[in-house]
């Protein structure tokens, strides 16, 4: 048979659609042709599978040599589609049977050698085939990855004989048990909140945004322990679930980055430095690729000395945290990245650290918090105060006084499950109108919230994120319904608004 079809998948953003491989030897001169919008890397194709199937003692067909990869308007990257190209030459020539070929996708870069390697992008590529009921033909490197999908039936292919001998009956590939069978359960953090001396007050603000999933801000001096908390919220975060856990694994999985499957129930927390770019923060590239942004989806992104990244870049986080996603254009493609992560930020009140100090002026402080926009702080819930330790905390506040990550944690899942049970997502997501529906007060409340957010020259946004804290907090205590106490602690959790009218004045 002269021609043959396989499968595979080219990778979109966190997309895997699906390539059909068509190979056609006809009559002519000796050529190798593919067309379908390949890259370079993938016309290269050419040179590497022509050696591997020499060297693996296969017969290349001296002849016309056309491969398709289809739909052609999809733009078709890497080395995945070496092994599919191949298993396709020898089924049009005759030496694999093609009755088979249907089941299986195929992925993997080809050695000079017949070796099969690693590529980019397995898990959405390995979920994408087993909504298609298809088995998943990989390399070793991949498998244990991709074995975090227990949904999709893989073979571990290590060079191109051992996938001729399975399509021939000779010898068959060895299946791929699911790990996350053995590996189910989240790992537990080595950031305890225990070990935060004192800051009772930051310490509770920590424990409502991780229940309402809220954006956090620290404001305070330096040394006070803004740094320290912050790297504790992942550890009173409710656990992933499966399904969120495999998202995020699909997008490290793309990014090339290294991935330890051991830990992929915990909750991502990343840190950029403040002499990070837009794009290192949104993602880029030619083949666009996730940045910091989509590797803390389902998790924290931290953002410390706030003031020192440069404007324009921390005005690229508005959209994202608004509308929980990121789209990145090319002159060739457009990719779609989920980004709902919960951002955390801190900073100095001053550019000297303190801003009472008296070493700069008003004017000097007011300049260095303006570096950042009031439509990214008005995308914060709470702002939150952390002041220096006062005389004899050191020494009163012991480790045995002070709650573990574990006890906290149980109030929190106890809150989201309420709030789940209610609206089917944290308070932090509701929409105007589920806050209306879900966050109500009483007349006189309403009277003194509109109130105070004439005083403070609030938007209607931050009027809305001041109720769905509020409700956070009532949902912490158990309470079926706003009271004025929820609505003044939510007040209260607005440091920077109170900084900026005072500095102002």
């Amino acid at each position: 048979m002269s021609f043959a079809t396989v499968y595979s998948r080219a990778r979109v953003g966190i997309d895997a659609p699906l390539v059909t491989i068509e190979v056609h030897i006809s009559n002519g001169l000796p050529s190798f042709q593919i067309v379908g919008l390949p890259d370079a890397s993938v016309r290269e194709s050419r040179d590497r599978v022509r050696s591997a199937l020499i060297n693996s003692d296969f017969q290349f067909p001296q002849t016309r040599l056309t491969v398709n990869l289809s739909p052609a308007d999809i733009p078709k990257e890497g080395a995945r589609f070496d092994l599919a190209i191949a298993v396709g030459i020898l089924a049009a020539s005759a030496q694999v049977p093609v009755d088979k070929l249907a089941q299986y996708e195929f992925y993997g870069e080809l050695g000079l050698n017949g070796d099969v390697r690693a590529i980019i992008g397995e898990i959405p590529t390995t979920i994408a085939c087993g909504n298609a009921n298809r088995i998943c033909i990989l390399p070793k490197a991949n498998i244990i990855q991709a074995g975090l999908v227990e949904t999709t039936e893989m073979l571990e292919a290590t060079t191109l004989m051992s996938v001729f001998h399975h399509l021939t009956g000779q010898q068959s590939l060895t299946f791929t048990t699911p790990i996350h069978n053995v590996i189910t359960e989240e790992v537990s953090s080595q950031n305890d909140l225990s070990d935060v001396i004192g800051q009772v007050m930051a310490k509770r603000a920590l424990e409502i945004a991780a229940a309402g999933q809220h954006n956090l801000l620290f404001l305070g001096p330096p040394g006070t322990g803004k740094s320290m908390l912050a790297s504790r919220l992942a550890s009173i975060l409710p656990a992933m679930s499966i399904e969120e856990a495999l998202q995020t694994a699909a997008i490290h999985s793309i990014s090339g980055k290294p991935f330890d499957f051991t830990q992929w129930r915990t909750r991502p927390f990343r840190n950029p430095h403040h002499t990070a770019s837009g794009v290192a923060l949104v993602g880029g590239g030619s083949v666009p690729k996730p940045g910091e942004i989509s590797l803390s989806h389902n998790g924290v992104l931290f953002l410390d000395e706030l003031p020192e990244f440069d404007r324009k870049v921390l005005d690229v986080l508005r959209e994202p945290m608004e509308t929980g996603e990121i789209t990145i254009s090319r002159a060739t493609q457009q990719a779609d990245f989920p980004a709902r992560f919960q951002f955390v930020g801190a900073l100095n009140p001053s550019p000297t650290g303190h801003h009472n100090d008296g070493r700069c002026t008003s004017d000097q402080v007011l300049k260095y918090l303006n570096k950042i926009s009031g439509p990214l702080l008005d995308r914060i819930d709470i702002q939150i105060d952390v002041p220096a330790l006062p005389k004899g905390a050191l020494t009163q506040d012991t480790t045995a006084n002070r709650e573990t990550s574990a006890v906290v944690k149980q109030r929190v899942n106890q809150a989201r499950d309420i709030m789940l049970s209610r609206a089917g997502k944290p308070n932090a997501l509701l929409t105007s109108k589920e806050v209306a529906q879900y966050c109500v007060l009483l007349k006189e409340d309403q009277i003194f919230l509109e109130h105070t957010i004439h005083q403070l020259k609030m938007s209607i946004r931050a009027y809305h994120k001041i109720l769905k804290v509020a409700r956070t907090i009532a949902d912490l205590q158990l309470c079926p319904d706003i009271n004025r106490g929820h609505l003044t602690e939510a007040l209260n959790y607005r440091a920077m608004d109170r900084l900026l009218a005072h500095l102002s004045q």
